[in-house]
């Protein structure tokens, strides 16, 4: 079999499973790039050459995951996220092009508090996504993060290795220790539980505990703002990617604790996804 004809295999087999022809071609050619390995890059001057047995069988085993409804960032252990490759590990989040979104608001919300070394803390780390974003576009900010799971913020500790980049990565609940700081950032758990009997079935592979978040879905971000009025100076900042049903009531609640310039920004599908504020 050549590279060119295991690709043209590869896409047949997830249309077949109900993947889009679009969708297809852009993840058989992921899963083919991923099983030659280093020799991904030449997959596309050499599609007559012959697939070695060893990237076969790596495809195999990966496209069997695949449509089995593993995450495909799962399966190839990775995933760029505003321009960084991060590792992916099973028991974490995987980060969404929606998080992108809060990391660019966050990132003018530090321009506006034109703070020298800002301290801003990432609330439930995962894999490290935000605050090593936010930490290769503001280099001169000290990065914090928190997270409950062990496994997340030994992946997070893993990442920011990886990318040679410094970030603080603790294991605790919400805010933790941290006070005094200038930008809170967080996508919390925020789908309500009844979610969970029509979610994609690809959420089954995640943990529950990063996705949902009590039967309204505030189960967490409303005590974390509680904890952000306290943890953050007085004109420092709050960034939060929740779920728009819930946007406009945790807004609310944030300007009953004291919080202005409450607003309420929209993703790229045009839904309310965005609260920000400042801390009065």
């Amino acid at each position: 079999m050549t590279r060119r004809e295991a690709l043209v295999r590869t896409r047949t087999r997830l249309i077949e499973a109900g993947f889009s022809p679009a969708q297809a071609e852009a993840e058989s050619r992921q899963l083919l790039a991923w099983a030659l390995g280093a020799e991904g890059p030449e997959l596309w001057l050499g599609g007559n050459r012959p697939l070695p047995a060893a990237a076969r069988e790596r495809l195999a085993a990966a496209l069997a995951r695949r449509l089995s409804g593993e995450p495909l960032q799962l399966v190839l252990g990775s995933t760029v996220f505003f321009g960084l490759e991060l590792a992916l590990e099973p028991g974490v989040l995987i980060p969404r092009p929606e998080t992108e979104g809060l990391v660019e608001r966050a990132l003018t919300l530090l321009d506006d508090l034109d703070v020298p070394s800002p301290r801003v803390l990432d609330v439930g780390t995962g894999s490290g996504a935000i605050a090593l974003a936010l930490k290769h576009a503001c280099p001169e900010a000290h990065l914090l993060a928190t997270d409950t799971s062990p496994a997340a913020v030994r992946l997070a500790r893993k990442n920011a290795r990886r990318l040679g980049m410094e970030i603080e990565v603790r294991q605790a609940s919400l805010t933790g220790p941290y006070r005094e700081l200038d930008l809170v950032v967080s996508n919390p758990p925020y789908l309500p539980a009844g979610y969970r009997a029509r979610a994609p079935r690809e959420l089954a592979w995640e943990p529950d505990d990063a996705l949902y978040a009590g039967p309204d879905g505030l189960a967490v971000a409303r005590p974390l703002v509680h904890r952000a009025a306290h943890a953050l100076r007085p004109g420092a900042a709050l960034a939060l990617e929740l779920d728009p049903g819930n946007v406009a009531l945790l807004a609310e609640e944030a300007e009953r604790l004291g919080f202005r310039e409450l607003r309420i920004k929209a993703d790229l599908s045009g839904r309310s996804r965005y609260l920000l504020a400042r801390r009065g």
